[in-house]
C-alpha cells in the first residue's frame, strides 16, 4: 500500500482531534488505542522520508607543524 502526505496529514488531524477513525485511500480505518495511530504516523513518517535522522557534525582540529 503506497501511502501519501495526504494520508499523513489525515492522521496527524485526527490524532489532535482524538479521534479513532480516519478515512485512507477511500477506506475507514479504526484504531483500538491511540498507541496504535502513533505507529502508523511513525510507519507513514518513515515510508514518506519525513524523519530526519540525526547528522553529526565534525569539527576537526589541527596542529601547526610535524611532530
Amino acid at each position: 500500500m503506497a501511502y501519501t502526505q495526504a494520508d499523513l496529514d489525515r492522521l496527524q488531524s485526527a490524532i489532535a482531534k482524538g479521534a479513532q477513525s480516519v478515512e485512507m485511500n477511500g477506506e475507514k480505518v479504526n484504531f483500538r488505542t491511540y498507541d496504535e495511530m502513533l505507529r502508523l504516523e511513525r510507519k507513514l513518517k518513515t515510508a514518506l522520508g519525513s524523519l530526519g535522522g540525526s547528522r553529526r557534525i565534525h569539527n576537526p582540529t589541527t596542529r601547526t607543524g610535524f611532530r
